[in-house]
């Protein structure tokens, strides 16, 4: 079985339904899921560690859009990776990422671009939605080739349609799907 680390941030709420319908994806197909966030806000938050980092076999990665840029609290995290960066603990895991911004072209692909750098930078496999995910044709809301996006509205009280679900899962199925062929 393997294990696939869900990690996130959520000021509103849509990247934590994001975050739950990859781990619902993932659980249904078999995979374990965990899901940690960069600081605790609720009880029932779990906060990342280095080692859930290296113990997992696939990440995905998402934060709200923060002016084309990922949340802080995700930076400041992975500003402390340099040690697994040095070992390359990271190294050919695969990983996706997601993202919410409250309009329609209110930076979602250059926060999912961004959040994808320091993947990347650690030698992760960065994997994006292919174009046989037919929602990502069809949709009017969230969704691109480098990853799950919704859009939350300018008051955060839209939910995710299911298009924007289904591209979620989509890219929890594929994770899921690599991360099996690599372990």
């Amino acid at each position: 079985m393997s294990k696939i680390l869900i990690l996130y941030h959520s000021s509103h709420g849509s990247v934590t339904n994001m975050a739950h319908e990859f781990a619902d994806t993932i659980v249904a197909q078999g995979g374990e899921a965990m899901i940690r966030v960069f600081e605790k806000r609720q009880d029932h938050d779990v906060v990342v560690t280095k080692q859930d980092l290296i113990s997992c076999d696939g990440l995905a990665f998402g934060t709200p859009t923060r002016f084309g840029m990922m949340a802080a609290q995700a930076k400041a995290f992975w500003e402390t990776t340099s040690d697994l960066w040095l070992k390359g603990a990271l190294i050919d895991k695969p990983a996706c990422v997601f993202s919410s911004s409250s309009s329609m072209h209110g930076g979602n692909e250059a926060t999912l671009l961004n959040l994808s750098l320091p993947l990347l930078h650690h030698g992760m496999m960065l994997l994006g939605i292919p174009y046989d995910v037919p929602e990502l044709l069809a949709t009017e809301m969230g969704g691109t080739p480098y990853g799950a996006t919704h859009v939350a509205g300018s008051q955060n009280n839209v939910s995710l349609t299911q298009t924007e679900i289904k591209i979620c899962r989509a890219a929890a199925s594929r994770l899921l799907r690599i991360a099996e062929k690599l372990t």
